[in-house]
């Protein structure tokens, strides 16, 4: 094959350090387009962003030679900084140490970009520890529930 052709899509979830309620109303649609940014410039697309004050979901279109780890830490440190600069009331603002990512099919794209545009009001019912460890269960990952929230 003379090419390199893909479909990787990934859902990544992470949260602000101590799930402190830093990223208020005004500030969250800014930061996605600032991520986005990011994210094109790592040659990926940023297909669906949302969360609410204590956390963020991106659904992410992946180029092929990009990993996880690499993604996740470009964008937290750029987005940080971002947020730095951009807010004198959040200096001591800051992302939690780890990630959580999930691989999606094409087919369910669609419904995981509404899911998360709809973040607002989802957790109207349900918090972000009961969220997250909803999603670890769902697609069988191990974790330590003693440093899932560090």
């Amino acid at each position: 094959m003379g090419q390199t052709l893909h479909a990787i899509y990934s859902h990544i979830i992470f949260s602000t350090k101590n799930r402190e309620p830093w990223l208020r109303a005004d500030l969250r649609p800014r930061l996605y387009a600032y991520i986005g940014g990011i994210i094109k410039h790592r040659d990926s697309v940023l297909l669906a962003s949302g969360g609410i004050e204590d956390h963020v979901h991106l659904l992410i279109d992946v180029h092929p030679a990009l990993s996880s780890s690499d993604l996740v830490r470009d964008v937290k440190a750029n987005s940080s900084r971002w947020i730095h600069e951009s807010a004198a009331d959040l200096k001591a603002f800051a992302w939690q140490s780890g990630y959580a990512v999930f691989s999606v099919s094409r087919s369910v794209v669609p419904d995981v970009r509404t899911y998360i545009e709809n973040q607002e009001e989802h957790h109207r019912t349900i918090t972000f520890k009961d969220e997250l460890i909803a999603f670890l269960e769902r697609h069988g990952v191990s974790y330590d529930a003693r440093y899932v929230f560090d």
